[in-house]
């Protein structure tokens, strides 16, 4: 077959209504090799096991649900959206409320948490930019779309919770040297409480979302809101301290805070660099070449790229087929986008090219 056709998986629903126009192509692979790949057929994501998992699974969840999807664009940005609106709201009333009991109490503790609760706040406000950018139609200049902007949103998440584990260990040491009364304890442990449902409701909301829609930025904010949850139960182990004689126990509480945001947003610091770098779950890849290798006229693939771009996948492959007509191997390459597109209901666009071989 001298002049193999190319099709894109969103081609396929309307193949057979119209005629495509194809162009040369000069492929020159190397048909020596073995296009075999090895399969382990399991596509969940590695479960860690004990108190290290746990913590694992609770601050560094999977940023996509192969099973549990949004396979429309347009419907997936609208629920990030949905997402971000709901939880900033959320978010600003908590920080309302803890910012009075700060102005009454004076703890430096109940301040760091205040003031990271507001930072989770504020970076919904980019996101929100970046799924409507996402939602723009290519252009001459970004060629791919706008969808790296979500990505690029989410290295703005991580600078913010960065800068503010930094204020507050700032306001934590400064209370160390200057030691200052504490006033109404029992009000400072009530907000810290309510920071933490707040948060908590907003991060498990974010997450799921997140997920379903499949945007490590939309996840990485719901681990930013997560850990403010955290961070304002250790305010009310704080208070408890001062209630106890320990007056220490309020700054102490904020440089602890402090610690344990920079050590937890490694995790997000490497999902979203994954992201910027076309790192791709294995998983994802393990089912593609499943599902182009079962279909019939398939002999193998050659192969297979994806990656995603903010909340959608994109990729390329290139099959192998027998020496058969151009009529059925583009036949082929459309059944091909179809099942991937079932496979992956998160796939936007696969350029399928298909190359002779022998089994």
């Amino acid at each position: 077959m001298s002049d193999p056709a190319q099709v894109t998986a969103g081609e396929t629903a309307d193949h057979h209504d119209h005629d495509h126009q194809h162009h040369g192509h000069d492929h020159g692979h190397d048909h020596g090799h073995d296009h075999g790949h090895t399969h382990s057929h399991s596509h969940g994501h590695k479960h860690h096991k004990g108190l290290k998992g746990w913590l694992f699974e609770l601050f560094v969840p999977h940023s996509h649900d192969a099973a549990d999807s949004v396979d429309d664009a347009l419907e997936a940005s609208a629920e990030g959206i949905r997402a971000l609106k709901i939880s900033l709201f959320m978010l600003l009333g908590t920080t309302v409320l803890q910012f009075l009991v700060v102005l009454a109490s004076g703890s430096v503790a109940l301040l760091a948490d205040t003031i990271h609760n507001f930072s989770d706040a504020l970076t919904a406000v980019p996101l929100w930019i970046a799924f409507i950018l996402g939602r723009r139609a290519a252009t001459r200049r970004y060629t791919f779309g706008f969808g790296r902007a979500e990505d690029l949103a989410g290295l703005f998440i991580i600078a913010v919770v960065a800068l503010s584990a930094v204020l507050a260990a700032w306001q934590s040491v400064d209370r160390l040297l200057n030691p200052q009364p504490l006033h109404n304890l029992w009000w400072v442990m009530g907000a810290g409480l309510i920071g933490f449902a707040g948060n908590e409701a907003v991060a498990i909301y974010r997450i799921k979302v997140g997920r379903r829609i499949g945007s490590a930025a939309l996840v990485a904010d719901g681990v930013h809101a997560r850990m403010d949850g955290f961070t304002s139960l250790a305010v009310v182990l704080g208070a408890a301290g001062v209630l106890l004689g320990f007056p220490l126990a309020d700054p102490i509480v904020g440089l602890l805070i402090s610690a344990a945001i920079l050590v937890l947003l490694w995790g997000t610091v490497r999902s979203i660099g994954r992201r910027l770098m076309d790192g791709i779950e294995p998983e994802l890849v393990d089912l593609a070449y499943e599902t182009l290798e079962d279909i019939p006229g398939v002999l193998g693939v050659a192969r297979l790229q994806l990656r995603w771009a903010g909340h959608r996948l994109q990729g390329a492959a290139t099959v192998v087929v027998g020496d058969t007509s151009l009529v059925l191997a583009e036949q082929t390459l459309a059944e091909a986008g179809r099942r991937l597109r079932h496979a992956l209901p998160k796939l936007d666009d696969m350029i399928l090219t298909p190359i002779t071989g022998k089994p």
